[in-house]
């Protein structure tokens, strides 16, 4: 018998020329500014991403068309310091894995839950120090091709980096 192993979170940081409180929003309340239209799963090209900022509140896409797909929720809302949400999002496989799909590599699985982490922290007036961390990557059906693609440049490193660049707007 060949043991399993359980893949290793992603971890990523970036440090942004900003204040904490700036950082945060731009996270959260800007993330409409730097989450790339092509990273989405509604049919119609995606009009705009929100977090609803408290414990419990949707993260999701909307359409231009109105259609909304959620992508998970908040767990954990501790502004400026830390964010916690539930990505439930399980890689579609056509044919092989359930869920509601939705369009494209990702769909809306509702019995899913990875959790991405956020840790905002105070380096000097002005940087902050953003931490990620995306675990429990056992739970995708296909674990190690989700961590992959996580952790590449269409995943957290490229996300990031678009989010560092938004900061600094």
């Amino acid at each position: 018998m060949i043991p399993m192993t359980t893949p290793e979170p992603v971890r990523h940081s970036i440090t942004v020329p900003a204040d904490i409180d700036r950082a945060f929003a731009t996270f959260v309340d800007g993330i409409d500014r730097w989450w790339p239209g092509q990273n989405s799963i509604t049919r119609a090209p995606q009009a705009r991403v929100a977090i609803e900022p408290h414990v419990g509140g949707r993260w999701y896409e909307e359409s231009v068309d109105g259609e909304q797909c959620d992508w998970g929720k908040v767990l954990t809302w501790d502004p400026p310091h830390r964010l916690v949400l539930a990505w439930q999002l399980q890689t579609a496989i056509p044919g092989i894995t359930g869920g509601v799909l939705c369009h494209g590599f990702w769909q809306f699985e509702p019995r899913l839950r990875t959790e991405v982490e956020l840790r905002f922290t105070v380096l000097g007036p002005h940087c902050t120090k953003v931490d990620l961390e995306h675990r429990h990557l056992d739970r995708f059906v296909y674990p190690e091709p989700a961590r992959f693609y996580l952790d590449n440049d269409g995943g957290w490193p490229g996300l990031l980096d678009r989010y560092a660049a938004a900061v600094t707007l």
